[in-house]
């Protein structure tokens, strides 16, 4: 069952959560709206190679990435969205496009906007179409030590 990974991971931690159920939806703004979660506080991840390693890339739903920014910011000329078939078979546990934003877990780095973790509390897909987790930015950012970044978004 989707989620199973995510929610053991944050029981063994003792963090708090919400888990929201909600009518199936795909988009980041269907979700946030759906779940009732304002834009700026629901985290979507979306999937980028970076040098050719596979990498998260967290930020607002009301928000896309500007690559030429991300680029500058890594000082890498090799930075670009992930196809879906580079991506499906590492999140055995997700359903395709609804992955948590906790690359730790699946053995990549997790970049999140500046924007982002300035949030108190961050909402994002908990491996279904179907379920959101809201918790504590804080307690997000100790578990996934992810790497801030002040770049662009439009």
């Amino acid at each position: 069952m989707p989620a199973k990974t995510l929610k053991a991971f944050l029981n063994k931690q003792g963090v708090k959560y919400v888990s929201i159920q909600h009518s199936t939806a795909f988009t980041a703004s269907e979700i946030a709206a759906s779940a009732h979660v304002s834009g700026r506080d629901f985290a979507k991840t979306v999937m980028v190679m970076i040098e050719n390693e596979l990498a998260m890339v967290v930020l607002p739903a009301n928000r896309q990435i500007v690559l030429s920014e991300l680029r500058d910011m890594l000082d890498t000329n090799h930075v670009r969205l992930a196809s879906e078939a580079e991506f499906k078979d590492v999140f055995p546990d997700c359903e395709i496009g609804a992955m948590p934003p906790f690359g730790h877990l699946y053995k990549m780095k997790t970049y999140v906007t500046a924007n982002l973790a300035d949030e108190a509390e961050i909402a994002f897909n908990a491996g279904t179409h179907t379920e959101v987790i809201q918790m504590k930015y804080l307690d997000y950012e100790q578990l996934v030590n992810p790497i801030v970044l002040d770049f662009v978004t439009t």
